[in-house]
């Protein structure tokens, strides 16, 4: 996994290239009609119900366009959220208010939705023993945000990009010319390079499981779209050699189904590229 400090650089490059991206060289609707010394509060209000999440975001946000803003919070990430709740108050230069406004409540919205649907995975497989994970199956450029909101609504982050960690996947497999020949060259690979990363392997049926099982080394295997009694076969076959983790189209209907089987992780690339945004505004008082 990447470091507190890769993490908190990925956030940094969000804000800015977002900023970028919305002001260009200025807002010109507050700047046309809006004094500069003009002076404003705001609330965040909550009109859905979920799981809220981006107020340590919208902060950060908040102090990048100007330190000056001072912002009151009421709430805290992760909260449980219903219509009418207020997250924040944000007071100080309505000018700088209103140019953060949408970064604010893009970012706050799609983590919300993320939070809650992962929350709801959570609750599901509640004493499974079995945790929820992420995917790579994210927004571009905006990565860092929703494994974030991933991890406020009670769930666990896959690697984070394809740097972190070691995936052989059914493409990498076949390119290789097959399980172990993948297995050895990546190991060889990571020692030719002195790097230290997990390996991760994918299985499609319950011999390849037994071909990923004769080589030592693998972190995890990865058992994809295996119906529930081949799941729980899978499980007993790997028993202690390594971690296991169910994927491929498991959603809020299966997901405990397949906790039952016994393995040790669910992923759900659904966390974060099926979700409909929390309603929020940001409202003058």
């Amino acid at each position: 996994m990447i470091s507190q400090e890769q993490f908190n650089s990925e956030i940094d490059i969000i804000i800015a290239n977002a900023i970028r991206e919305d002001v260009g060289d200025g807002d010109h609707s507050s700047l046309a009609c809006i004094p500069a010394s003009a002076q404003g509060k705001a609330k965040l209000l909550v009109k859905d119900e979920g799981v809220i999440a981006g107020i340590a975001f919208a902060k950060q946000v908040l102090q990048y366009v100007d330190k000056d803003l001072k912002v009151e919070t009421l709430l805290e990430d992760g909260a449980k959220v219903t219509y009418g709740d207020i997250a924040f108050y944000v007071e100080g230069a309505s000018q700088s208010i209103l140019k953060a406004e949408r970064l604010v409540l893009n970012a706050m919205q799609r983590m919300s939705a993320i939070a809650t649907k992962t929350k709801t995975f959570v609750d599901l497989l509640e004493g499974t023993g079995t945790k929820i994970l992420d995917t790579r199956k994210t927004t571009p450029g905006i990565r860092a945000l929703e494994k974030w909101a991933v991890k406020i609504g009670g769930g666990e982050n896959h690697r984070f990009a394809l740097y972190d960690m070691v995936m052989l996947k059914d493409n990498h497999i076949d390119f290789a010319g097959g399980i172990t020949k993948a297995i050895t060259k990546t190991k060889a690979y990571l020692k030719e390079n002195n790097l230290d990363l997990k390996i991760i392997v994918e299985a499609r049926n319950l011999d390849e499981i037994k071909e990923i099982l004769k080589t030592d080394g693998v972190y995890r295997i990865l058992i994809d779209n295996f119906n529930y009694a081949d799941t729980k076969t899978a499980v007993a076959l790997i028993g202690d050699q390594c971690l296991t983790e169910s994927s491929g189209g498991i959603n809020e209907d299966t997901a405990r189904e397949y906790a039952l089987c016994g393995v040790d992780f669910i992923s759900s690339g659904a966390l974060t590229h099926s979700v409909y945004n929390m309603d929020l505004s940001l409202k003058a008082v």
